[in-house]
């Protein structure tokens, strides 16, 4: 039975990043992911923001995983191939007798190392964001934050693992740890894992592994926030991200331009039991047209185009749990926000502690560059005549809505860390994300899939197993009994 040096429980974007860092190593590390395809869970509903750094606390691992994340990311989306922009970040105050708690962010951000701050007033803001309503009476200029695809970011961290030699096993569901003599025995539906050293970045369910091995329990709270994605039309109704100042739950309700041009609005802040919750609500959608109003003004919200929930691993104590809480066994938990922009100083943190321990030699020939699945709307004309006359599946549109062809969905299904469903092939391509949402391209797609994995089309999934999208019938069941 193969020993790994590392194995790591969770293929979001913590995971991928740990297995990314990991790879510079010579080793054998493997990941594990109990649904179907990298960042399926956490990491593939959030705000999509890359985070500054002045609201967490100085002194915490949020706040020094932050700044350090941020300043990772200019380097890592060339190395990536992913887009990123640094559009800049307004906090708006929105009362006189709270401009106080204004400048407090201000101080906490120069404290924790952050660039780019200031402090304006209300027409300042409004001089260059026209859109803040007249309530807004003062603002916290973040010009280092930034926003970027969480999927791209997953993906390329994950892919970049896989090409330096990191293995990925899907659909492997953990269902306990345990300690033989020098190595942890890691128990799967598939079969037990040996491993020197286990990394913990299973999100809302880190909680659960971490207390399997661990006398001091963590409570893992899996916190609610639903979105707004508005059309591409609305992309430039502000061009930063418009915070309000955070509150007990959260940043509160944000709107903010997209990497792809889309407006997002949200979230809200609800704790849950239930870590598989996946709905939105009246209640909840209601609350972010009315919020997102508070701080700018005529938001169009007649143009959105999907709603949808994503879930925080919010932890009691308020901060990252990160390092050694057993003997090889490594936490990455309760990884809220800022966690999509401080997953890269994460990886690389913990990957730096596991390579010390195992005393692993740095590798010669890692590979840094990846490179995702091309944009042939985004090419300029020349290249793209001269690519789809090489190929001309190029040339066939498969969604119109973002004009993805099939030539990039066979890419997405045939690279490092294939598609291998509609939501797989939806995070690569964006074939699916656009106005229709899906309506005209899901029946070609799932053709595409269906052709170049051998599957039937009852086989084909949305996204995990239980997402089938074409149930087979019975002769009886699709004519009646009278057959």
């Amino acid at each position: 039975m193969k020993i790994y040096d590392a194995v790591v429980i969770g293929a979001g974007v913590t995971g991928c990043a740990v297995a990314r860092e990991l790879s510079r190593y010579n080793g054998s590390f493997l990941t594990l992911e109990r649904t179907p395809d990298v960042c399926e869970g956490t990491s593939k509903a959030n705000s999509a923001i890359i985070h500054a750094g002045f609201d967490a606390q100085p002194g915490t691992l949020k706040a020094r995983m932050n700044v350090r994340g941020n300043k990772m990311m200019d380097r890592l989306s060339k190395e990536l191939d992913i887009p990123f922009k640094r559009i800049g970040a307004l906090v708006t105050c929105l009362r006189e007798e709270d401009l106080p708690q204004l400048k407090e962010l201000f101080d906490r951000g120069i404290e924790n190392g952050v660039e780019g701050l200031s402090l304006l007033t209300g027409d300042e803001a409004r001089a260059v964001e026209p859109n803040l309503t007249d309530d807004v009476c003062g603002a916290l200029s973040a010009e280092t934050s930034g926003v970027v695809c969480p999927f791209e970011l997953t993906l390329g961290l994950g892919e970049s693992a896989a090409i330096n030699g990191v293995e990925f096993s899907f659909d492997t569901r953990v269902t306990g740890l345990r300690r033989e003599g020098e190595y942890w025995l890691i128990e799967t539906e598939k079969g037990d894992i040996p491993a020197k050293t286990v990394v913990n970045a299973a999100g809302v369910y880190a909680g659960e592994l971490h207390n399997m091995v661990c006398e001091d329990k963590l409570n893992i709270i899996p916190r609610k926030g639903e979105y707004c994605l508005l059309d591409k039309t609305a992309g430039g109704h502000v061009s930063r991200t418009v915070f309000q100042l955070p509150g007990k739950l959260g940043k509160g309700v944000l709107v903010s331009p997209t990497v792809h041009g889309n407006l997002l609005v949200g979230p809200t802040a609800v704790d849950v039991e239930d870590p598989e919750a996946a709905n939105t609500t009246a209640e909840g959608l209601k609350e972010v047209a009315e919020k997102s109003g508070w701080a700018v003004k005529d938001v169009p919200m007649r143009q959105v185009i999907t709603s949808f929930m994503g879930l925080r691993a919010h932890e009691e104590g308020d901060d990252f749990i990160l390092g050694e809480s057993a003997d090889g066994f490594f936490d990455a938990a309760g990884i809220e926000s800022p966690g999509l922009t401080s997953a890269p100083a994460i990886g690389e943190y913990l990957g730096g502690l596991i390579a010390e321990k195992l005393s692993l030699e740095q590798k010669e020939s890692f590979e840094p560059m990846r490179r995702g699945v091309p944009r042939v709307a985004e090419m300029p004309i020349g290249e793209r005549a001269v690519l789809i006359e090489k190929d001309p599946r190029y040339g066939n549109i498969i969604c119109r809505c973002e004009e993805v062809s099939e030539g990039e969905i066979l890419d997405a299904v045939h690279s490092v860390l294939g598609a291998k469903t509609l939501d797989g092939v939806k995070r690569r391509t964006r074939a699916g994300m656009g106005r229709c949402q899906a309506g005209f391209c899901s029946p070609r797609v799932m053709e595409i899939l269906s052709r170049e994995l051998g599957l039937d089309m009852t086989e084909i999934r949305k996204s995990g197993k239980d997402s089938q999208i074409v149930l087979e019938k019975t002769r009886k069941e699709a004519h009646g009994d009278g057959a």
